[in-house]
Order: structure tokens, then sequence, then C-alpha cells
């Protein structure tokens, strides 16, 4: 599976080709899943364009998505779209349209109580698992751990020399994930070695505009879709698919 990650906390200063209104998002994501995307994650956001959980906007960017996709769509839950913890389940409980799944940042307060809340609301749980911090200890000792819908292991080092050994800690750290598909992601220069990784390891994967702005190349990615086709072609090209995880 590649997962397109469409904009994320990305905004007007990282260029016009990143989608922020709910009918740019549709459409970009409609075009990522021609390319042959399987799974769409989102950030909703403010009129100024900042990340936000708010079920006006939640409604706006699933509903005009949907009409362009039948692929799953999910969005973020993260803490500095809503810094309370209490106020972030709040949030949850409130939406109008329910995303097919949502991620939740283990490691950041509240998370139990977030990921709580969108499983009672019938909404898949993406357990966003980051490098460099506790989360995989916090996940590992959860006792909602097996009731998520996959894991995402974030490798948020940017550095494509160590990225992938940086990857390679941070699935070790997961051990079993309570049995829970890991989908295996970088961002920035760590994106492209990464995802190579991902597919030597038969894991899912994700690429787009929130993880990263450019091709292998270095060359400037023209859209989500670009970035789609690129990933495919990437992950099609290893043939080392009996290797295993650490």
């Amino acid at each position: 599976m590649v997962q397109v990650c469409v904009n994320g906390g990305r905004g007007s200063g990282d260029g016009a080709l990143v989608p922020l209104s709910p009918k740019a998002m549709a459409g970009s994501a409609a075009e990522a899943v021609a390319a042959g995307a399987s799974d769409i994650h989102v950030h909703p956001k403010s009129p100024c364009g900042e990340d936000t959980l708010s079920s006006k906007a939640v409604a706006a960017a699933l509903v005009e998505i949907r009409s362009c996709v039948a692929v799953p769509v999910g969005v973020t839950t993260g803490a500095w779209a809503e810094p309370d913890p209490a106020a972030r389940v709040a949030r949850v409980h409130e939406w109008s349209v329910l995303p097919d799944h949502a991620s939740v940042n283990w490691h950041e307060p509240g998370a139990e109580e977030v990921a709580a809340a969108l499983l009672e609301r019938g909404v898949g749980v993406e357990a966003g698992i980051w490098s460099g911090t506790d989360g995989a200890a916090r996940f590992a000792a959860s006792p909602l751990g097996p009731r998520v819908l996959r894991v995402l292991a974030e490798v948020t080092d940017p550095d494509p020399r160590s990225a992938e050994d940086t990857a390679r800690q941070l699935l070790a750290a997961l051990g079993t994930a309570h049995g829970r598909p890991v989908l295996l992601h970088g961002e920035d220069g760590g994106a492209w070695p990464v995802l190579r990784l991902a597919a030597r390891l038969g894991l899912a994967t994700r690429i787009g505009l929130e993880d990263t702005l450019v091709l292998p190349d270095g060359a400037r990615a023209a859209s989500n879709a670009r970035l789609v086709t690129e990933a495919l072609a990437q992950y099609g090209s290893v043939t080392g698919f009996s290797e295993r995880r650490p």
C-alpha cells in the first residue's frame, strides 16, 4: 500500500503546489489515486491555512475528497492543531462527518484518550510512532495497541545518510507492534531512503507533499501524483523482498 499525504502542516510558504482548500485537496488526492495511491492522509485547514480539527473544516475536506475518490481518507489529530488534550477529545466528538481513520501521535499528551474517542466513534486509529520519542514504549504498554488499524512508523531523521539506520532502530523498538500492520515512512531528506527500505521489508509506505517536496534526484515535485508515481517506481524497482524486519 502507498498512502498519499497530500499537504501536512505545510502552508502557502511552501509553494502553490501544496493543496490547502478542500477543493484543492480533493483535486490533488484524485490525481494521486489515479497515479496509484490507495489511501489518503490529509490535514484539514482553517481559512488562514492552519491545521485544525474543527468539525466544519474536517467535514468540508472529507466531503470534497470523497466526491472525487473511493479510497479510505484519514486526517491528523496532531497536538499542534489542538494543544489541549481535553479539547482534542471534544473535537473528535464534535465531528459531523467521520474520516475512515485518523492518526494519533503516541508520544503526545492525551494520545490514549484521543485514540479511545476515535475508536468509540468507529474511526480507525493510525498509531503514529515517531523516531526520537518515547512513542514506541508508550504504545507497547497501551491496552489500545491491539485495536489500532495500523502503526505509522514515522522516521523524523531528515539526513539521507542516517535515516535508514534510524528507521531500523524504530522498527526494532516497535517489536511486534501488537501484531498490527506497520506503515514505514520518512520525511524531507530521509523520505526516499526510508521508502526504499519499506519496499525491501515488504511494508506499506507513504509519500506526498507532507513528507517531501522533492523527487529522488532532488528536483522539485510538481504534484502529489508525481511523488506517488515515483514512489511506485522506486518500490517496484526493489527486489530484495525476502529481507526481514530487524
